[in-house]
């Protein structure tokens, strides 16, 4: 009855319109003043032992990479070479947005940056090309999916550390799974170029020279050098996945300053204001769902949620799809974060009970994070889109269909072939990782 309540007050606050940070808190702060045995003195302590993780560093760091270069004129740069490498090929536009994200995915490790940045240029092009609002907002939005599943990825960090699971390992592991959501969409926009339902589609843009695409190159190589210094420096051993987003700081700050000459001290200054308030948003959801997770622990809600899901099956399989389905119902309402914060002990650990490897469900509950960004109520990057493209949220719910199968696709490719999320690691690492 206890949990009952916790999480039907939880939801109902939510569904009334409370920022998820001070629901879960009010939840929290209520269940250990009341609870028998608890004292409200064990909520900061929690909270704070939840933050009190090396790995956690990282997070602050990566942020205020993927600022600094979303801001530095990185997104203008990756746009236009892509748009040399895929703007003859039917769907052109479409193309060069996946492709951008698919790029940008590199340094930022954020959906939702990367629909904001690769949004306000695209976005703008694809209607003036005769695009509709919807179906523009809906393809960027599919697209922006790839930021957290290639690495760097701040829900892999969060993962890792909760879990113990290398983090370079899981870097690794969304590396063929994002790949395969860019091609995946691709291939959906090119084949819809060739339905009379999508004139825009076949609009294309002249092939570039080599000399052209040589020259976009040249403009962009420090940022497509980005993902080899980052991985580079973790595989070679030269510093940690912590280390790694220290490194990504300095190296898009010394791109973003003197080779795009995008910032100068003014911009540098609200790019940290940003990036700090981003970092204090995003720790606070953590801190305050791990105290709502280790409260949840104390009820033995792992336990019962393990009993109760042995009832329904035996099957590894068939518990991987329940859990990825519960995984998916809950961020459709919930923020994605603050789920994954609090899910994530208890999902691991009925894991572990039915023998399911841990990274291959890191990679998994990242994607269906991602699936729920394209799926309403929240739909968080459909109504970032949709307010780029200043159309209506019920347009871009509807011009998603096909690229939301797209992901879903790949996703079920990914639970139904595990080496596609555990080979990488396991080559460079070894199976213990």
């Amino acid at each position: 009855m206890t949990l009952l309540l916790i999480f039907g007050a939880l939801l109902l606050m939510v569904l009334l319109g409370v920022p998820i940070l001070l629901a879960i808190a009010s939840v929290s702060l209520a269940g250990v003043s009341l609870i028998d045995g608890l004292v409200p003195a064990l909520m900061p302590q929690k909270t704070f032992a939840m933050l009190d993780s090396f790995s956690l560093l990282a997070l602050p760091y990566f942020i205020l990479a993927g600022a600094i270069m979303a801001r530095g004129g990185l997104s203008e740069g990756l746009i236009g070479f892509s748009q040399k490498i895929v703007g003859h090929i039917r769907g052109s536009l479409g193309h060069t947005a996946v492709l951008s994200c698919t790029a940008m995915a590199n340094v930022s490790g954020s959906s939702t940056a990367e629909a904001a940045a690769v949004g306000s240029i695209v976005i703008p092009a694809m209607r003036r090309q005769g695009y509709p609002p919807g179906r523009a907002a809906s393809i960027v939005a599919a697209a922006a999916t790839i930021g957290p599943i290639i690495p760097p990825s701040m829900t892999m960090i969060i993962y890792g550390s909760m879990t113990g699971v290398s983090i370079g390992g899981l870097f690794l592991a969304g590396v063929v799974p994002g790949l395969l959501i860019a091609l995946t969409l691709m291939a959906v926009i090119y084949g819809l170029s060739y339905l009379p339902a999508y004139p825009e589609l076949r609009a294309v843009l002249p092939r570039a020279s080599l000399s052209q695409i040589l020259r976009a190159t040249v403009e962009v190589w420090p940022a497509l050098l980005a993902p080899f210094v980052i991985m580079g420096g973790i595989l070679s051993g030269i510093f940690t996945a912590t280390e790694a987003g220290v490194i990504a700081c300095l190296y898009s700050l010394a791109v973003s300053v003197f080779w795009y000459r995008g910032i100068g001290f003014k911009q540098l200054v609200a790019i940290l204001v940003d990036a700090a308030v981003t970092t204090a948003m995003v720790a606070g959801v953590i801190g305050m769902a791990g105290a709502l997770g280790w409260m949840l622990s104390y009820l033995n809600f792992n336990d019962l949620m393990l009993e109760a899901l042995r009832g329904l099956t035996s099957s590894p399989l068939a518990m991987l799809l329940i859990l990825l389905g519960l995984m998916l119902l809950l961020t459709m309402l919930l923020d994605g974060l603050a789920v994954v914060v609090v899910l994530v002990p208890t999902i691991v650990y009925v894991g572990q009970a039915f023998q399911l490897d841990p990274m291959q469900l890191g990679i998994l509950m990242i994607m269906v994070t991602q699936v729920a960004g394209l799926t309403p109520p929240v739909a968080i990057l459909l109504f970032i889109t949709t307010s780029i493209a200043q159309t209506r949220f019920t347009d871009t719910v509807r011009a998603s269909g096909p690229f939301l199968g797209a992901l879903l696709f790949v996703l079920a490719l990914v639970i139904w072939i595990p080496e596609l999320a555990t080979w990488l690691p396991t080559r460079v690492f070894g199976p213990a990782n």
